[in-house]
């Protein structure tokens, strides 16, 4: 028995969104980047990659949608803030790390081409 169809678009978008992040840690790791986490969950929010390259920590939202557009939409004020005390939370369980510079960044992904990896998106308040 098949689950409703609400329910199909559920399993079908969190495929693609995994997809999505292991298409992202790849895509890093051809430029350099170490992953030091992937979908790091604290109560505050979750942070679907964490990499380390020359001295800086980069704090990574991946988003998936049809369109790159649509990805970049996709990235809302209040999740942004979520992240940001998402890392600080990381940074004090992780010491070791505290001195790198920190970034935020997002990578879009849609059906078809490459990561687009945004550096420095935003930074918190």
């Amino acid at each position: 028995m098949r689950p409703p169809l609400r329910d199909q678009r559920r399993i079908e978008a969190d495929r693609f969104g995994r997809a999505a992040e292991w298409w992202c840690v790849w895509h890093l790791r051809l430029r350099g980047y170490r992953i030091v986490a992937r979908r790091y969950r604290t109560p505050m929010g979750e942070i679907d990659i964490v990499a380390r390259r020359f001295g800086t920590l980069a704090f990574i939202e991946v988003k998936a949608r049809a369109s790159r557009r649509g990805a970049l939409g996709a990235l809302t004020e209040y999740q942004l803030r979520r992240i940001a005390r998402a890392a600080e939370a990381f940074v004090a369980r992780n010491p070791a790390l505290a001195d790198h510079a920190m970034r935020f960044d997002a990578m879009l992904v849609s059906p078809l081409g490459w990561p687009s990896h945004l550096r420095d998106v935003w930074r918190p308040d």
